[in-house]
Formats: C-alpha cells, sequence, structure tokens
C-alpha cells in the first residue's frame, strides 16, 4: 500500500491505479470502513482507500482519468477530469471534479461535490433510499442514476457510462487513474 507521501506527480509522472472493476461483479458491494481503507480481490478488481485519496489529492494537484472498456466492441474509451480532490472523511469524502475532456461523454461532472455513500453510510442526494443499497456499489452518488463503474451488472444496476442524457455504453473493465 503506498503511503500518503509517495506521489504519483514527481520528477518522472507515472499515473496511479486507484480503481479497477473487472466484467460487472459486485466486489464493489462494500462498506463504509473497506472504502477508507481499500480493497482488492483475486480477480483484479481493486479500490486504493478513500483516505489515500484524500490524503493524496488534497496535497497535491491531480487530474483523474478513467479508462473504459466497451463491452460490445472491445474498445477503450477515455474521460479524463482536469480537477480531482476528495475531503476528509469527516466531510464524508466529497468529491471536487470538473475540467471533462474525452470522445466518450461526461458522466462524471454531475457528481460534482457528492458526498461517498456506501450500504452503511448514507450520504447521497435521494431523501428516498440509499443509492448504494438500490445500485449494489459505494461511489459519488448525488442521485442514484443506473450507472456507474462501481455497480454490477445486473436487472437492477448498469456497469456502464453515460455518453449522453439518453445513452449509456455497457462497460467490460473501468479503470480510475491519477495522473499528472
Amino acid at each position: 500500500m503506498l503511503s500518503a507521501s509517495m506521489h504519483c506527480c514527481t520528477g518522472n509522472c507515472f499515473p496511479l491505479l486507484i480503481q479497477q472493476h473487472i466484467n460487472g461483479s459486485n466486489v464493489f458491494n462494500r462498506s463504509w470502513a473497506e472504502y477508507k481503507m481499500g480493497f482488492n480481490d483475486s480477480n483484479g478488481n481493486f479500490w486504493l482507500g478513500n483516505e489515500l485519496l484524500h490524503q493524496l489529492t488534497t496535497s497535491r494537484k491531480y487530474k483523474l482519468r478513467f479508462d473504459l472498456l466497451y463491452s460490445s466492441n472491445s474498445y477503450w474509451y477515455l474521460a479524463e477530469y482536469s480537477t480531482f480532490e476528495v475531503t476528509s472523511e469527516a466531510s464524508e469524502y466529497l468529491v471536487n471534479v470538473g475540467g471533462y475532456r474525452g470522445l466518450v461523454g461526461d458522466a462524471f461532472s454531475d457528481n460534482n461535490a457528492a458526498k461517498f455513500t456506501t450500504y452503511d453510510s448514507d450520504n447521497d442526494n435521494d431523501a428516498t433510499q440509499n443509492c448504494a443499497v438500490r445500485n449494489g456499489g459505494g461511489f459519488w452518488w448525488k442521485n442514484c442514476t443506473y450507472w456507474n463503474v462501481n455497480t454490477p451488472r445486473g436487472s437492477n444496476t448498469y456497469f456502464g457510462w453515460r455518453i449522453n442524457v439518453r445513452n449509456h455504453i455497457p462497460l467490460q473493465t473501468s479503470r480510475m487513474w491519477l495522473t499528472c
């Protein structure tokens, strides 16, 4: 595990993998404590940890890059955000994100200023339900949209990326990277 004093953006810049979700499995249906510390499994699914994300992104400016493998044509798509910061646990790991560029659609900017929600810590803007319970994975939920890179593929959820208001692409794999 990396320490907060190890930055990917010093000297030669190397991207730092912070999330990988393979095959739309339900491995991301985890508790607040697990998302705080990070987790992985033997299939390559991975979350760096919200506490380390907070420490890294508040001590230095990072970009956030999504690599998205479209399940229908096996093409990789890129979405990048020039601003990415995760606040402290005291503020429910609120995310500040903006400055989209890419060719796949801006799905994440709508989540700007969203607090992190898990099945056991409901911090989303939906007063009627917990979005992580409804969708099966922790994330920065503002509203209970049915696309997400941490939800499982299934009848009530959508492991995918919104490309515009009406269209989504189903994913085979998603990766999130801190970049410089």
